[in-house]
């Protein structure tokens, strides 16, 4: 066998990675498996080039069992390496499950924070709470949640025993103070026509939620809500941040 052939053999030791999502357990004996392939196929390629390097002749039947002891050691490493993903694949599937669950977890919160706090307004509802013409504005709450993104909450009721449906639709009339000057907002805006707007149509009451994107660098200081109705108001109400 010719010396460039063997040189080319010395350097068959294949790339070894390592999965780094396993957990830490596994990634050791991982880690410490696939050293010791390394330390055995530098040993065995030190080896050969020492016995080379003093004029010793290696064999074809050496050489033989130099490469096949390489492609043992390859497929234990390719073996482990498919174990780790398998193990992270199933390590996923549990995170994305769990996921799932706390997401449940958290809407059916929301719902239930929601429905409370409509008990809570009928059980405290009284004939005096009802607006002009029986129209009334009720459990209104505005509240930040992130950067930019503001959140309303509100129950618009129809009070008495009128049997016919109210018509109309909810406006919010924001203070702001933008660039440090006072700035008010209107929403929706009135530029997007009957489209854009939120309308109210019930007999007995509606609740209305949604969120407001502000201005960019702006703060909100206060909001009022108005129920109108034919462009008139019927009832508001504001709240203060």
């Amino acid at each position: 066998m010719s010396k460039s052939k063997l040189s080319k053999r010395r350097y068959l030791a294949p790339k070894m990675t390592i999965t780094s999502e396993q957990s830490w357990p596994f990634k050791i004996a991982v880690a410490g498996i696939v050293i010791g392939i390394a330390a055995v196929v530098a040993w065995w390629t030190y080896d050969l080039g020492k016995s080379f390097a003093f004029g010793s002749k290696i064999s074809g039947e050496q050489a033989e069992l130099l490469n096949k002891k390489i492609e043992e050691l390859t497929a234990e490493r390719d073996k482990l390496s498919l174990s780790a993903n398998t193990i992270e694949s199933k390590v996923n599937i549990d995170r994305s499950t769990q996921k799932e669950l706390t997401d449940q977890i958290k809407a059916l919160t929301t719902e239930n924070l929601k429905l409370k706090d409509d008990l809570a307004f009928f059980e405290s509802l009284s004939p005096s709470a009802v607006g002009a013409e029986g129209i009334s504005l009720q459990n209104f709450k505005v509240e930040m949640l992130a950067p930019g993104q503001l959140r309303y909450r509100a129950l618009v009721m129809q009070g008495g025993k009128t049997g016919r449906d109210f018509n109309g639709e909810m406006q919010f009339n924001l203070n702001l103070v933008q660039a440090g000057k006072p700035a008010t907002m209107l929403f929706p805006d009135p530029k997007t026509g009957d489209a854009g707007k939120l309308k109210l149509s019930f007999r007995h009451y509606q609740r209305l939620e949604g969120t407001i994107s502000l201005p960019e660098g702006a703060s909100v200081k206060g909001v009022q809500a108005k129920v109108l109705a034919n462009g008139q108001i019927r009832a508001q109400q504001t709240v203060n941040l």
